[in-house]
């Protein structure tokens, strides 16, 4: 499952400092944006698209919207991030 698999990068990065992995497959860096604003890491990540067919138009949305508060000490212009 993705939640195991999530589980070994965490104990194979051996990075003390990591918070969280947000898995955003699928989604094109655009789409994704992460801000860090009142303690609180927050990552929202947008698709949309468009499809004609015989019997019109479909869309097809998904959207990702994940919230991890900072740790005690970590200050906020710490934060890293990358895709």
């Amino acid at each position: 499952s993705i939640q195991r698999r999530l589980n070994r990068v965490l104990d194979s990065s051996h990075d003390d400092k990591l918070l969280a992995l947000v898995d955003v497959e699928g989604f094109v860096p655009e789409e994704v944006t992460v801000t860090v604003r009142d303690r609180k890491v927050k990552v929202l990540a947008e698709h949309e698209e468009e499809h004609t067919t015989t019997r019109g138009k479909v869309y097809n949305y998904k959207n990702i919207q994940k919230e991890i508060s900072l740790p005690p000490g970590v200050r906020e212009d710490e934060v890293t991030y990358s895709l």
